[in-house]
């Protein structure tokens, strides 16, 4: 199959090496020619534009870093829209808000492009090991057409509804990864602090009710100070954001999304926005006068 990929990042790279690696041909567009270096060896053709990959493909998948960026790629200049097939399927793996996917998959429509929202939760070792969980939104059909593919860039793939469902799922995986993050790291300073080996009370923990999956990875990379993005911060910050500009849309009260939002603008504001969102460990420390 001709498959078109755009936005070769963190996530996206390896994801469309999966594809690569199946048997398909990748028609690639990176505004940074370094993007392409890894595709060398692989069935890619480089291109100049994103309308240029949508007249080769019959799938384009993209995966860029916010609204503005899809709309862009999709509907600007030069972009997917002006160079599509009949029958083109546009596939945005990027996590932006509900209504901005429902907005471009109508333009996209008007257009004749069938159009899925399919954000993804794993960070980028989900997306190395083809282990992501794919939430999509979108019609059934198209998403069947799409099932095989998403099969080797992660572990499951669920449609939850019409275009934007997938956005509101990965919403609230946000809500829970972020406030979970939190409060872990919460809890592992309050050891700390209160001079007690933290290592023992997330050995404890991991038994109990307590257990999560988030004390059991995250926690553990805190107790390592391992802090090399899987998941930046500021992509934390920006998912978050979304969440409560909808919450505000809706007149819906979110407390803990609200403070957790409020924790992720402090590890910007104070330099660690670049680093893994585990980092908010580091921002506590320095909060309660203990930093390392």
């Amino acid at each position: 199959m001709q498959i078109g990929f755009i936005g070769l990042g963190l996530m996206g790279r390896p994801l469309a090496l999966h594809l690569a690696r199946a048997g398909h041909h990748l028609h690639l567009w990176a505004r940074r020619p370094a993007s392409l270096e890894p595709f060398k060896d692989v069935a890619a053709s480089a291109h100049v534009s994103a309308a240029a990959v949508a007249a080769h493909a019959e799938i384009v998948f993209t995966m860029v870093a916010d609204a503005p960026d899809v709309e862009a790629v999709t509907l600007g200049e030069n972009g997917i829209a002006e160079g599509a097939q009949r029958g083109l399927i546009v596939v945005d793996m990027s996590t932006i808000a509900p209504a901005a996917a429902q907005k471009i998959g109508a333009a996209l429509a008007a257009k004749g492009i069938a159009f899925l929202d399919a954000p993804v939760s794993g960070g980028e070792v989900g997306a190395i090991n083809a282990a992501l969980t794919i939430m999509v939104g979108g019609d059934a059909e198209v998403f069947d057409k799409v099932k095989p593919l998403f099969d080797k860039m992660g572990k499951s793939a669920t449609l939850i509804g019409a275009v934007g469902a997938g956005q509101v799922a990965k919403a609230c995986n946000q809500i829970l990864t972020g406030v979970g993050v939190a409060a872990v790291a919460e809890a592992l300073n309050f050891a700390r602090k209160s001079g007690v080996d933290a290592a023992k009370v997330r050995e404890a923990l991991l038994g109990g009710f307590a257990y999560s999956r988030i004390l059991e990875n995250h926690g553990q990379r805190m107790l390592d100070r391992n802090f090399k993005p899987g998941f930046k911060s500021w992509m934390h910050q920006k998912d978050l954001r979304i969440v409560m500009e909808e919450a505000h849309r809706l007149g819906l009260a979110l407390p803990s999304s609200a403070a957790t939002a409020q924790m992720f603008n402090a590890m910007v504001g104070s330099g660690l926005g670049e680093e893994d969102s585990v980092a908010m460990l580091k921002l506590l420390e320095h909060m309660s006068g203990q930093a390392q």
